[in-house]
């Protein structure tokens, strides 16, 4: 009897030993991982703080970047490079841009890294943009949603948002200081050309420009692509740069920006018009 009674409670035992080795075997892993995620607590449920970081898009993240680092290159206007300004010219040039842009600059792919080395643009482009950039490539070069504006009302919120945009985009040629490059880019800070006529520089900076220009007496021929900027932005880097830079003080408003789109790209052999900087 007693034989009986001990094999019973063997089979019993046979029968519950995995479940009971499996929730140890749980316990003990979940405790784990739960001490090696951050965020996360012993006994939560929740694998919120554990979801991977979000795959950057192109019009909220990667545009930017190229507006402020490659678009004196990579623009509507360059007949031998590729438009990155452009989604569909992106997206199917990606990994050439990931190669470039990451591999190269790591020294595992052989072509020149981009943005050229020791160029400008290159010095401003940081760490963290050439990995975002990396990632949007690795994620699938997703495309996303704009993000939504939310415009400043009053002018100086406008110079605010305009002072970003302009260390961003604009800097790289024209220079932080506005001065220019010279015999590259004409100078922003004191332009008897910009300060002549405020239709024309939002024009300018609606559909770019290109052929001669003559800023405060010496003449530059480069060209200015356009940029996939929104009324907003347009309005407020343009106040920004009007109210900087030793300049006349105007604001640009959205609906200029807005009313001036409607109108045809200004010609370019348009003469300057004399102004008081002259």
């Amino acid at each position: 009897m007693h034989k009986s009674l001990f094999f019973n409670q063997w089979r019993r035992m046979q029968r519950i030993w995995p479940g009971i080795t499996a929730a140890l075997v749980g316990g003990v892993f979940a405790g784990a991982w739960a001490q090696s995620t951050p965020g996360v607590q012993p006994g939560s449920s929740s694998l919120a703080a554990a979801a991977p970081p979000q795959t950057p898009t192109y019009l909220r993240d990667i545009q930017p970047i190229f507006m402020g680092n490659c678009s004196r290159c990579h623009n509507q206007e360059s007949r031998f490079i590729y438009n990155w300004l452009d989604y569909k010219t992106a997206y199917a040039d990606r990994w050439e841009i990931r190669r470039r842009v990451w591999d190269s600059w790591k020294g595992t792919y052989y072509k020149e890294p981009m943005p050229i080395v020791n160029s400008p643009e290159s010095l401003a482009l940081s760490d963290e943009e050439r990995e975002t950039i990396r990632d949007w490539v690795a994620g699938g070069a997703p495309q996303g949603v704009a993000p939504s504006p939310n415009a400043p009302k009053s002018k100086s919120e406008r110079i605010q948002l305009g002072r970003r945009l302009f260390t961003s985009i604009c800097a790289a040629c024209h220079q932080p200081t506005g001065l220019g490059r010279p015999n590259m880019f004409p100078p922003l800070a004191g332009s008897d050309y910009l300060n002549a006529d405020k239709r024309r520089a939002i024009n300018i900076v609606v559909f770019g420009r290109q052929g001669e220009v003559v800023v405060n007496g010496l003449k530059y021929n480069n060209g200015m692509p356009s940029f996939p900027l929104t009324d907003q932005d347009i309005a407020s880097v343009l106040t920004y740069v009007y109210n900087s830079f030793g300049n006349s003080g105007l604001e640009v408003t959205p609906a200029e920006v807005a009313v001036e789109r409607t109108h045809p790209p200004a010609p370019a052999t348009t003469p300057a018009v004399k102004s008081e900087f002259e």
